[in-house]
């Protein structure tokens, strides 16, 4: 039976990567590295700011990789003022929600990017779990962020769905056993398949999602 929807942040919720590239691309630039859309999602998608800095600044001290990452999150903060919902969020939430559904997020972002986006999403509170970088020992890749969400929702990983946009959110939501959709803002449906996504949409109101919802509450 379903009991918890569970989504990622960037890229699920709402399309953000262009956002994150240019922030990305404007803190960088003074440091000789270029950031296109290849670099993008090759090194950048879905991975920690320690493993992005790592490998694009790896002739620098942690330290700077540090300072790069707030300067970086800061940039995007500053960029990311006009964010929508991905088409159909809202009437999947409204959807979950009548029927006791419960909602969480799972996003290696930092909790200052995750209040951002969501108060500008309209989407604030809207979540009862909320799973931020800081929360966890690993981040995606590492299933751990999912499976700390669903030790605090008291649910198994059988009873809820998790959605995610990149290669290493979707391994981290098929390593805590969850039945996932690739949501395709970055990457195809074969290249999500791939990497082990159940299904593949493009929007929340891709028909393959409504018939696993409807099968999977009963109907």
């Amino acid at each position: 039976m379903l009991k918890a929807l569970i989504f990622d942040m960037d890229g699920t919720l709402v399309h953000s990567d262009p956002v994150h590239l240019e922030a990305f691309a404007e803190v960088l630039r003074p440091e000789g590295v270029e950031i296109n859309e290849e670099i993008y999602r090759s090194t950048i998608i879905g991975r920690t700011n320690e493993a992005i800095f790592a490998s694009l600044l790896p002739h620098l001290p942690v330290e700077k990789h540090e300072a790069y990452a707030d300067e970086k999150e800061a940039t995007f903060r500053r960029m990311a003022s006009d964010l929508k919902p991905l088409e159909g969020l809202l009437d999947l939430l409204a959807w979950a929600e009548t029927r006791g559904i419960r909602i969480a997020l799972v996003t290696n972002a930092p909790r200052l990017n995750a209040d951002h986006m969501l108060e500008a999403l309209g989407l604030a509170r809207r979540f009862e779990v909320e799973i931020t970088i800081e929360e966890v020992e690993r981040g995606k890749p590492d299933p751990l962020p999912y499976l700390t969400a669903l030790e605090r929702l008291g649910i198994g990983a059988d009873q809820a769905i998790a959605f995610e946009d990149s290669p290493s959110g979707m391994r981290a939501a098929k390593a805590a056993g969850l039945f996932s959709f690739g949501v395709l803002t970055g990457l195809s449906a074969d290249e999500m398949r791939e990497i082990g996504a159940d299904g593949a949409i493009l929007t929340f109101r891709d028909p393959a999602l409504w018939e696993v919802l409807e099968h999977r509450i009963g109907r």
